[in-house]
């Protein structure tokens, strides 16, 4: 497992995100490049400087609290991006101020497939914001400034080529990314070649499912598994699903996607114990469709999986799309016994109405929320909050990312029912699964 530095202390932290601030970012690179092996080559890193644009224009129109609340919402997709994309990596997020932030990693990687990411990042932060407000949703659209640290770079420096190229962008209002050699940025991949390899991919069935293990807080018994998918590229290495599904977006093929990722979880989870259920993501494109509920339940059907084991989980993108709609395709596949879950709860704007109007079972809480609920008294105070509002709705609580024995014991405590997390088990193939449920 790799992920940020978990030693960042409270003051340490920028107040509003909880991301490092400008000095705990110098320290962790200069430790990192102090602490690299001598006699090797240099400590690979790659940087990029993100800058959001029309965050004034939020802060002047619906008020600061607002502006606010898009930048944390912003820094959860750089934390939940760099936690699917840089799986394999030692990484750190930052907001160096305003609309401003940065992301670093250690790991070897290629020129194209850093900017790849970037490409990937900025995508998945111009999405929608729900507006706290009411009315139309937020959006901001970002510059990525990027680079390679070299042997000469400190961390000062890294900052300073990084912000002299992102000043630069500014002023050339066509740009979207850049590199700090001051080469307009051109990806060596096209989107159509990149298009055309997922498609291929697909067809040649090399889109991986691995299963996230989920237990009991009651006795930590295996209770289920949620599919993810995963996909190898040649050139690119690993891209996670939060990406491959914004490349499926591009080519119109979405629904081809997630129809593909169903039936290879559903072939695995056939042969599970019967106390063991699946969790699958569902996208937009997928209850925009009118049919989906009789085509997906005729699916699980023909696999010959039960329909009362099998939980379908949103996340809010889903719900931004249109609520109506998607209430009404919900409806429907309650009636056919599937349970539903609202993913990533707490990652960003938590629009209550959801869990009123809605036909859910599950709340899945978003890992940011037990990231510090051990060593902060307002985290602990929101999360016993939601606990509490799920229980008085009669919804069951299940907690992403424990990693402690110690996030464990406090979940549990709070009334909390399940949990999934690298305590317990990485995601694992089908076979390792299996091999896990029939212990």
């Amino acid at each position: 497992m790799a992920t940020m530095p978990h030693d960042m202390q409270d003051e340490s932290r920028d107040s509003l995100t909880g991301l490092a601030d400008p000095d705990r970012a110098r320290k962790v690179i200069a430790q990192w490049q102090n602490d690299w092996p001598s006699g090797t080559i240099s400590c690979p890193m790659h940087a990029m400087l993100i800058s959001l644009g029309r965050i004034e224009t939020v802060n002047v129109a619906f008020g600061e609290s607002a502006g606010d609340g898009a930048l944390v919402e912003v820094a959860q997709r750089i934390k939940h991006f760099a936690g699917d994309e840089l799986e394999s990596s030692v990484w750190l997020a930052a907001r160096m101020g305003g609309g401003t932030f940065l992301l670093v990693a250690r790991e070897e990687c290629s020129r194209e497939r850093w900017q790849w990411l970037a490409e990937a990042l900025a995508d998945a932060i111009a999405m929608p914001i729900t507006n706290p407000a009411g009315g139309a949703s937020l959006r901001l659209w970002p510059r990525i400034a990027l680079m390679r640290a070299t042997d000469t770079d400190s961390p000062v420096t890294m900052f300073d080529r990084l912000s002299e190229t992102s000043a630069l962008m500014r002023e050339n209002n066509g740009r979207r990314i850049a590199w700090s050699t001051g080469a307009i940025a051109r990806s060596g991949r096209s989107n159509q070649q990149l298009e055309a390899d997922l498609l291929a991919a697909i067809d040649r069935d090399e889109i991986e499912i691995l299963f996230q293990p989920q237990y009991s807080l009651a006795d930590d018994k295996l209770v289920g598994a949620e599919a993810l998918a995963r996909w190898h590229h040649p050139v690119l290495g690993r891209i996670g699903a939060g990406v491959l599904f914004q490349i499926a977006e591009r080519a119109d093929h979405i629904a081809h996607l997630s129809r593909h990722i169903a039936e290879r979880a559903l072939q695995a989870a056939v042969h599970w114990p019967e106390t063991i259920r699946l969790s699958l993501n569902i996208t937009p494109a997928d209850l925009a469709a009118d049919s989906f509920a009789p085509e997906f339940a005729r699916l699980a059907e023909r696999i010959g999986y039960p329909l009362d084991r099998l939980t379908l989980e949103i996340t809010e993108q889903v719900l931004l799309a249109d609520l109506d709609r998607v209430g009404v395709v919900l409806e429907q596949l309650r009636i056919y016994g599937i349970r539903l879950a609202l993913d990533d709860f707490g990652a960003g704007f938590c629009n209550f109405r959801y869990l009123k109007i809605l036909p859910l079972d599950h709340i899945k809480l978003d890992r940011s929320m037990i990231d510090d609920v051990l060593d902060d008294d307002r985290d602990r105070a929101v999360f016993r909050a939601i606990v509490a509002m799920a229980q008085a709705l009669d919804l069951k609580v299940v907690v992403e990312g424990i990693e402690t024995a110690a996030q464990r014991e406090f979940v549990a405590a709070e009334g909390a029912q399940d949990y999934q997390g690298f305590l317990r088990s990485e995601p694992l193939s089908a076979q390792e699964f299996l091999k896990l449920a029939a212990t």
